[in-house]
């Protein structure tokens, strides 16, 4: 419980106390080129969501970052917990915004962080506001910014993964990216298996080689091959646990 208690105050906490630096970042955007202004915004969230790890106890093991590709991706992942994200956002050595719930936006200061990472919000209640979100989605790419999608489009929990939904394919084909699969196994034990009470876990992330949607293939079996991909790379972590 103490566990828990620390870690969800500093997940709210840390963030305000940030504000004051992210006006200074602002006021230099336009004096540094997209790539420095993105890594110096990203010391902050990378910095929140590595001390987040640590107070919830978690170690994290990944591979395979060297085989990320220079340049905008898109990295789409498996999503098993709400960790997923302080996972990533710590261990790979790349920015990148996210698509999130657009209720985050109501949240004061974490709103602000976000946008600045070149986040993209959605309302999935509105069928107009999604088709923008994809729409924000290509042209953030298409601006020089990575993004990490979730597919399945809600945690599983640990319980399996979920099918695909193949907007990740269209968002990547327009907007002229690879995708970089990612795997990730055990963040749930963290939380969602705990009945939301944080607990120690160890947790394995594989990044897998970047693909690209083939001439002669669907999008339809471009997502599935992605998606098996993924599913192969679980499983070995699994075993190797």
């Amino acid at each position: 419980m103490i566990r828990s208690l620390v870690t969800y105050s500093y997940i709210i906490g840390y963030i305000p106390t940030q504000m004051a630096t992210l006006r200074r970042l602002q006021k230099r955007k336009h004096d540094l080129d997209l790539a420095s202004y993105d890594e110096l915004v990203y010391e902050t969230p990378r910095r929140w969501a590595t001390n987040i790890l640590k107070k919830a106890g978690a170690t994290v093991e990944i591979s395979g970052t060297e085989q990320l590709p220079r340049g905008p991706v898109l990295l789409v992942a498996n999503h098993e917990g709400n960790f997923d994200i302080p996972v990533l956002i710590s261990k790979i050595p790349k920015p990148f915004g996210f698509l999130s719930k657009v209720e985050v936006t109501k949240i004061p200061f974490i709103a602000d962080w976000m946008t600045e990472m070149n986040c993209v919000f959605i309302d999935r209640s509105n069928r107009r506001s999604a088709l923008k979100s994809i729409d924000d989605s290509i042209e953030t790419l298409r601006n020089g910014h990575s993004l990490l999608l979730f597919p399945e489009g809600t945690r599983s929990k640990g319980q399996g993964i979920r099918e695909f939904k193949s907007g990740f394919v269209r968002i990547a084909q327009k907007a002229g990216v690879p995708i970089v699969p990612i795997a990730i196994y055990g963040t749930s034990r963290l939380m969602e298996q705990q009945s939301n009470r944080i607990q120690p876990a160890k947790v394995y992330v594989q990044v897998l080689p970047s693909v690209s949607l083939e001439e002669t293939e669907s999008i339809d079996e471009f997502k599935q091959r992605v998606q098996h991909q993924i599913e192969r790379a679980l499983a070995k972590l699994q075993k190797g646990e």
